[in-house]
């Protein structure tokens, strides 16, 4: 499995608005068809969110979930990641419940709290379709995205005999520590996922050093414990990915993280974003797993383990 690289997809997210891109996943079929579309081109995990199906505004009832998480597995072998990060405006209790309900292979889990500026945007974008948009860019000015140690133990102690382990979202380098912490209060099993996140206004930068830093910090703190992936945000996606496969990363893309496949030019599809991915890797010597690979090297329970 050495040379054995993971593409992560996260389809839609809570980042962007509808407005921003027509190929935004909104509606249940949307999601469940970029999901599906994502893992033909080469993504062994899809990270999902889900949105109300009418304005785009995220969503994480149980029930917004269960109109594509079974459709996705009953087309797809792949891997399904289901958020607890949800969107900054929610409490914890209403991040969490999907992967509560769900018990998915993978759930993710922010390391910390953190500023989260996605205002901006409002630099870029002027029109907006739906009332909830502009308020909910403009208010990341004073939004805390709230991760405190005690909603991190929370979500770790509920999903703890779900069998799901995380796909564990470091911003900086304190969230490495962080980790650190609840490794060594036994809640968080080797071999930890974990997906550093470059170019998020308020986290670390997408400078070569602070991927290099990211990586030697974690290698320090966590040894041969942890398979490491990467996203870049906006332009810095696969810049950034190219120089963490290049380090022995594996990879997420997707329209949560860039909605762009090139300068001036929207990506029609989370697949476009895959099979970009995918070519750069490639072109490294790098061999893409499937998702019983990526099950093999994340050590996984299984898809017939999942409550949907």
């Amino acid at each position: 499995m050495a040379n054995k690289v993971i593409i992560t997809c996260a389809v839609t997210g809570s980042i962007h608005t509808p407005s921003m891109s027509p190929h935004l996943p909104i509606t249940p079929e949307e999601i469940a068809d970029a999901a599906v579309g994502a893992a033909e081109a080469g993504a062994a995990v899809v990270h999902l969110h889900a949105r109300h199906p009418e304005t785009g505004l995220p969503d994480q009832s149980p029930e917004a979930f269960g109109k594509f998480l079974p459709v996705i597995k009953q087309r797809s072998n792949c891997v399904i990641n289901i958020t607890t990060g949800g969107a900054p405006t929610m409490s914890v209790e209403e991040r969490m419940r999907p992967a509560e309900v769900f018990k998915p292979e993978v759930a993710s889990l922010n390391m910390g709290s953190m500023n989260f500026g996605l205002f901006p945007m409002l630099n870029r974008f002027k029109e907006f379709k739906h009332d909830w948009e502009q308020p909910y860019l403009e208010g990341s000015r004073d939004r805390i995205f709230k991760n405190t140690f005690g909603d991190i133990e929370h979500i770790l102690t509920a999903c703890a005999e779900n069998g799901t382990r995380f796909e564990i979202e470091c911003y900086d380098i304190g969230h490495l520590y962080t980790l650190a912490h609840f490794v060594e209060r036994g809640l968080v099993k080797p071999p930890f996922f974990v997906q550093s996140v470059f170019g998020i206004l308020g986290g670390i930068g997408g400078h070569p050093e602070d991927v290099a830093h990211m990586k030697r910090t974690a290698d320090r703190l966590f040894g041969s414990d942890y398979r490491w992936s990467v996203l870049g945000a906006g332009r810095n996606q696969m810049r950034i990915a190219a120089i963490a496969a290049a380090m022995g990363g594996n990879v997420r893309v997707g329209l949560e993280d860039n909605l762009w496949a090139g300068k001036g030019r929207l990506a029609t599809s989370n697949a476009e974003q895959v099979t970009i991915a995918r070519g750069i890797l490639e072109g490294l010597g790098l061999e893409i797993a499937t998702p019983d690979e990526a099950r093999e090297i994340l050590q996984l329970k299984g898809g017939d383990r999942v409550e949907f």
